[in-house]
């Protein structure tokens, strides 16, 4: 198969023939046909997840048609269109069995802890549990933009931050996640305030149904939070993955709110400082997302099914595998506007 592979952080990514995966006996082999280029996907290619070992093939946001399984799959079929968490659950650790498979204590990780979906084929384990049957009319591109960033989304804005409608949503941060976190959150009837350093990004996020929108280079985010929203968001999600825009985030809250942590911490961000006195004085919630349990699929596929919200309006570039590296590269200045997919292998 062909494949972008990762032979040093940073650097540019190589197209090669690689061997073709087999599938474990509880697992599949699925043949790409649209995978996102996600920031997540720039932080390893950054070096800064430990679990990456070189050399090494990225991409987690994944769509395709299933092509080999193994002798111990009887749900999945060949043939059938298919995507897969970015968090694999095992099926048997307590947190899978308590139905929290985005958490499960074996963490497979497809694009991170095993070879990516950045190539023509990919490996995944325990298929009946984690490949995930398309709705037919969904395109595939469209699919992979489901992956890391809208089912993220989906799960801070619903699972976990609970918002109700009418409430106040603050989203930290309008890239793929944020952008897909507006989306549901206005197909969900709240109202929300975005914010962002890219006045690209805050014009999207206004086409997708964001009320306000703050430009954090010009003054203080939480403030202007507080004053669109009358005295702060019931819900905000730090996108973005800083100390600044946690802290930001939290700010810009009001009493009882509930904070949502998505965004990455890395280095000196990894261990920000919390203003535990605001948690107890104003009854605040910290909240964190790593992606979301299979169980939680059905829910938003129908959503998408609807029409009530279009993830597909975030695709904005269709690249090739070649271009993969680019697309990586492009993030250390921002990212551009929208969605990058790789649709031809």
């Amino acid at each position: 198969m062909r494949a972008a592979v990762m032979h040093a952080f940073g650097e540019p990514l190589s197209v090669e023939r690689l061997p073709d995966p087999e599938p474990a006996g509880d697992g599949a082999v699925i043949e790409l046909r649209a995978t996102g280029v996600c920031r997540s996907d720039w932080h390893a290619w950054q070096g800064h997840d430990p679990v990456i070992r070189l050399p090494h093939v990225g991409g987690h946001e994944l769509a395709g048609v299933v092509v080999a399984v193994g002798p111990g799959v009887s749900r999945v079929r060949l043939g059938d269109q298919v995507t897969v968490p970015f968090c694999c659950g095992c099926g048997r650790c307590a947190p899978c069995r308590a139905g929290h498979t985005q958490i499960c204590e074996v963490d497979y990780q497809p694009g991170f802890t095993g070879q990516g979906a950045f190539a023509e084929l990919v490996a995944v384990p325990v298929a009946d549990l984690n490949c995930i049957a398309l709705p037919g009319a969904l395109d595939f591109a469209d699919a992979a933009s489901l992956g890391c960033r809208f089912m993220t989304a989906y799960a801070a804005v619903t699972v976990r931050g609970r918002l109700e409608p009418g409430e106040w949503l603050a989203v930290h941060g309008c890239g793929g996640v944020g952008l897909s976190a507006i989306m549901l959150a206005t197909a969900l009837g709240a109202q929300v305030v975005a914010v962002d350093v890219d006045e690209r990004a805050l014009s999207l996020a206004v086409d997708l149904g964001a009320a306000h929108v703050v430009d954090a280079r010009k003054g203080d985010a939480a403030a202007a939070v507080r004053e669109h929203t009358g005295g702060g968001a019931h819900l905000s999600i730090d996108a973005v993955g800083s100390a600044a825009t946690a802290a930001a985030s939290m700010r810009g809250l009001r009493k009882r709110g509930r904070h949502v942590q998505v965004g990455l911490l890395f280095g000196a961000d990894r261990e920000p400082p919390v203003a535990l006195a605001d948690l107890v004085s104003r009854e605040l919630q910290i909240l964190g997302v790593h992606g979301m349990a299979v169980a939680h699929f059905p829910a938003m596929l129908d959503l998408v099914a609807s029409g009530a919200v279009q993830p597909g309006r975030l695709v904005r570039r269709r690249i090739a595998l070649e271009e993969a590296g680019g697309a990586l590269a492009a993030m250390s200045d921002g990212g551009g506007e929208g969605i990058a997919v790789i649709d031809r292998f």
